[in-house]
């Protein structure tokens, strides 16, 4: 029934191929460039046909276990369980290394994705599930921390590089090199004084802190929901505006 709804659209889409999927049969592209310029079918209608939507495939990128909850660097984790908590979907599935929710906001199926082989192995389980559902490469949601933000501060943007991240750095190599995937980043801040990154990237919110994480969290599955059933569109604009500007006073 999951494979089902994921795959009983009314026309083939095209998307992104997984490298590892030529062994099982399936032609490789003739360039790189031509793998990261393929686009989903457009919705079909007929009169006995109900229109079907491209999935999307919402991943947040963290580390499994006790030991990493409520860390600066899992913050990508706890936006995928917000957005699980505010559509009535379980994570209740094993896949591709990866613990894997199943729902829809709207008409939309999404996939919402936990990776569980750590943070730096992410696209072990990002690029099979994109071949696996054949998700194209524009429906593909990255959630992830970014010091480059202030704490508490959202952005979503359609595409861009890996800002030094190595789990960005992996699901880009899982997805033949091509970066232009949808991201939303976190901002966590920056450590303090001499602090190390590797240190502060493990350590947990302080209360205020916290309290900035948890706002932004609730506004962050507002603008992953617009994203969805919009696409890149004027809200999203609003959204990062008005994200860009939250802390600042006149």
């Amino acid at each position: 029934m999951v494979t089902a709804m994921f795959c009983a659209l009314s026309s083939p889409v095209t998307s992104l191929l997984y490298p590892k999927a030529y062994k099982l049969g399936q032609a490789k592209s003739n360039s790189k460039r031509s793998l990261c310029s393929k686009r989903a079918s457009l919705p079909v209608s007929d009169n006995n046909l109900k229109f079907e939507y491209t999935p999307w495939l919402i991943v947040g990128l963290g580390n499994p276990g006790l030991k990493y909850y409520g860390t600066r660097h899992n913050i990508g984790f706890e936006m995928i369980d917000h957005i699980a908590q505010a559509t009535d979907i379980s994570m209740n599935t094993i896949q591709s290394k990866a613990l894997v929710g199943i729902g829809s906001v709207g008409e939309v199926p999404i996939l919402l994705v936990k990776p569980q082989a750590y943070m730096n192995f992410s696209g072990e389980s990002v690029g099979p599930l994109a071949a696996y559902y054949q998700i194209p490469l524009r429906h593909i949601l990255m959630i992830y921390d970014d010091m480059g933000l202030p704490n508490g501060v959202l952005r979503l943007q359609p595409k861009g590089g890996h800002s030094q991240h190595n789990g960005l750095k992996n699901v880009t190599e899982h997805l033949n090199g091509c970066r232009g995937y949808p991201r939303l980043s976190i901002g966590i801040g920056n450590p303090p004084g001499n602090m190390d990154m590797k240190a502060f990237l493990l350590q947990k919110f302080s209360p205020l802190e916290r309290e900035q994480i948890d706002d932004g969290l609730e506004q962050g599955v507002e603008g992953v929901k617009t994203l969805i059933e919009e696409g890149f569109s004027d809200s999203i604009s609003r959204f990062n505006l008005g994200q860009k500007y939250k802390f600042r006073t006149v």
